[in-house]
């Protein structure tokens, strides 16, 4: 889908309430896989590739990546898509956006699922810090490629809990890893990363959407963050899963389903 100057990837399946799922840093709307299965037997559901990722335009201007754009385009094509107001679940890059979202576009939101998330960074010189490092990660994507990239990104202490997944999980996010075009990457650390996000520590209270939080226990620092994000939003629940780092949907993916598909599905219970 063509939005001004940027073409998005956009697929759906199944019927019902609309559902959109977002994906974090160098994943794609196809990785939803199993989780956008057992979600499409209850929801119209909505993936998009981010900008920069998937078969999403690389973005000329990092700018075209940011979360405040982002948010704006996707508000455009839930609405082309007759898919207002929908239900949002995110995932850390895809949090933050879906967070964006429901803050900026309130009416488009119906129900909030947050896996990961972040307000972004509070001072200037955090913000500063972070673009600086996402700067640093960019150039050498650029300069040694994508394998070197992966590489070092698995190496990240943020994802030591993965190492618990079984060798055949490891090797399908490893390759869809690699499948991602460096500038494209690039362009969305440059843009998307936490230190060019507008941060929304002060905003929370102004999400309208029944949210559900969901961290991980064995990622500390994302559990801080996570449990930051619940506290400023009125009504939020949040959920801390045993056994998982910062990506419960993959590590303990039975739980995170049920999570999030008992939330979700509480509209038309009620």
């Amino acid at each position: 889908m063509i939005l001004e100057d940027l073409d998005w990837e956009v697929r759906s399946s199944g019927t019902g309430p609309p559902l959109l799922l977002l994906h974090g840093f160098m994943g794609r709307g196809s990785g939803w896989g199993a989780h956008a299965i057992a979600f499409a037997r209850h929801f119209r559901v909505i993936v998009v590739d981010l900008p920069g990722h998937g078969r999403s335009d690389i973005p000329g201007d990092p700018a075209q990546a940011s979360i405040e754009r982002s948010a704006d385009d996707l508000a455009v094509i839930l609405r082309r898509s007759d898919a207002s107001p929908a239900c949002v679940l995110g995932y850390s890059l895809g949090a933050r956006l879906a967070l964006r979202l429901a803050v900026a576009h309130p009416g488009v939101v119906r129900r909030l699922v947050l896996e990961s998330p972040s307000a972004g960074l509070a001072t200037d010189a955090d913000r500063h810090a972070r673009r600086a490092a996402d700067e640093g990660r960019a150039a050498r994507l650029e300069r040694d490629g994508i394998e070197a990239f992966v590489d070092e990104w698995e190496r990240e202490p943020v994802f030591a809990s993965q190492a618990s997944l079984s060798a055949a999980r490891v090797r399908r996010l490893r390759a869809e890893r690699l499948r991602n075009r460096p500038a494209g990457l690039a362009a969305s650390l440059r843009g998307a990363g936490r230190g060019s996000m507008q941060p929304l520590h002060e905003r929370l209270a102004e999400v309208q959407a029944p949210t559900l939080v969901i961290a991980g226990a064995l990622d500390p620092t994302g559990h801080a963050r996570a449990t930051s994000v619940a506290a400023g939003i009125p009504g939020a629940r949040l959920e801390v899963v045993a056994g998982a780092g910062h990506a419960p949907h993959l590590e303990t993916p039975a739980t995170f389903r049920s999570l999030a598909l008992a939330f979700l599905k509480e509209d038309s219970a009620a």
